[in-house]
């Protein structure tokens, strides 16, 4: 990060002109240990699992949406697909906990945990032992794209009622009420962000002997199958050195998770955007991250990670291709003497 932050001194611009980008280049450079960190092979891990509190009337969606829309993006007709297919990225679907029994497909990773979570506003989503099973085969989903070639690990999801099991996760890692992180998620009307909201106060009320036990009981009692995966996909990135680029608000709950569980996790995190959800910004300034988006998004699936990755990208060439005003021979900054006689 010094040699990093010393180039970008030295580079044919004002300093700091490149605001943002600049930081990006210089974090990028510590994570990786190196100044020009290859970013060509970049993975979408969209997870999905269905949500037992799908049952209090919490979604604008049936819960049958999310086997049917882990088909649209096998058969690569969904939002993220088609940004993946622009920026040149991967995208791997799983099968963390899906309410129904998916067709074989090649490009379909089955490591269900269970059909579903429970409901989380009657009692635990799950045991702590499917919730570390989840985490590890988040892990494993990671190690498999970086034995084919990975860079760059992008989040993403797909799951009904995920956002209602994400803001409880926010509130629990955050003590935040659920009246200032709980949002519309799919586009509730004002009855149905009652029903979440009081699904939460609920849930985080009955599990709260779970929540004060530590992070892992936490995503257990409160969390989802496709938010632990996510939590193990961030961890396995991590300990091998690859950054991750964070979608929004249920990635955003994988994160605070993951880095709850390991704090070293937080210094390889790029936050994408800034999600349209209501609390997803008490989200970033938990976990110290500036978003580099901020398009109103809140459709999850990994897109707002793909919109940035051309960004971070495009930060790493700036600080190895740009010349320097010795290579260009431009004249550096005049240093201004005052003198008094």
């Amino acid at each position: 990060m010094e040699q990093a932050r010393a180039r970008q001194a030295r580079l044919t611009k004002p300093a700091g002109s490149l605001g943002r980008l600049e930081d990006l280049s210089i974090r990028l450079a510590g994570m990786t240990g190196r100044l020009d960190p290859p970013l060509r092979d970049a993975v979408v891990f969209t997870l999905a699992a269905d949500h037992g509190v799908a049952e209090e009337g919490v979604s604008a969606y049936p819960r049958e949406v999310t086997a049917q829309m882990v088909l649209n993006f096998l058969r690569g007709g969904a939002a993220i697909n088609v940004l993946a297919r622009e920026v040149g990225a991967r995208v791997v679907v799983a099968d963390m906990g899906v309410d129904a029994e998916l067709p074989s497909d090649p490009g379909l990773r089955a490591v269900k945990i269970r059909r579903g979570t429970a409901n989380i506003a009657r009692g635990p989503a799950m045991t702590v032992e499917e919730a570390s099973r989840a985490i590890e085969a988040g892990r494993g989903l990671m190690r498999a794209e970086l034995a084919g070639g990975l860079d760059v690990a992008l989040t993403g999801d797909m799951g009904i009622a995920n956002t209602t099991s994400s803001a409880a996760l926010i509130c629990a890692f955050t003590g935040l009420s659920p009246a200032v992180v709980v949002g519309r998620g799919t586009g509730v009307d004002d009855e149905g962000l009652m029903r979440k909201r009081d699904a939460v106060a609920r849930a985080l009320a009955i599990n709260a002997g779970a929540i004060a036990a530590g992070p892992l009981e936490t995503l257990a009692a409160v969390g989802g199958l496709e938010i632990a995966g996510l939590v193990g996909v961030i961890l396995e990135a991590a300990s091998e050195r690859k950054p991750v680029i964070i979608d929004g608000f249920i990635s955003g709950a994988a994160a605070l998770t993951a880095t709850a569980l390991e704090p070293a996790a937080a210094g390889y995190l790029i936050a994408s955007h800034r999600s349209q959800e209501l609390g997803h910004g008490a989200v970033l300034e938990r976990l110290g991250l500036d978003p580099l988006l901020d398009l109103d998004l809140r459709l999850g699936e990994g897109t707002g990670a793909a919109l940035a990755l051309p960004l971070v990208r495009a930060a790493v060439r700036l600080l190895n291709e740009m010349a320097t005003f010795g290579e260009a021979g431009v004249s550096e900054r005049a240093i201004m003497v005052h003198t008094t006689e």
